[in-house]
């Protein structure tokens, strides 16, 4: 997938940039590049192969260090609805802004 100069231009519309004709044709480039990578990586034949949830994985044995499940702070539900301006059943009631 390859971007245009009107898609960098779009781009840079939507995100409120003003870029000069130089600053566009450079994003355009490094953009260009970016997706190349991407679609190299996509290429690579994954099947057979164990997602890490590391790299040090790869090399060498990790143990993960994970906390216990507990919990560690009481219900204050009541106490951060106090300055809402409306609640019913433990629920924020906000006005309908969708019709």
């Amino acid at each position: 997938m390859a971007l245009t100069p009107q898609d960098v231009s779009r781009i840079a519309h939507l995100a409120r940039l003003e870029l000069s004709a130089a600053e566009q044709a450079s994003l355009l480039a490094q953009l260009n590049g970016f997706f190349g990578i991407v679609e190299q990586m996509g290429a690579v034949d994954t099947t057979g192969v164990e997602p890490l949830y590391t790299p040090l994985s790869a090399v060498q044995q990790v143990q993960a260090r994970l906390r216990d499940d507990a919990v560690t702070e009481t219900d204050q539900r009541a106490l951060n609805q106090r300055s809402a301006p409306a609640v019913e059943d433990g629920l924020f009631l906000v006005p309908k802004v969708i019709e």
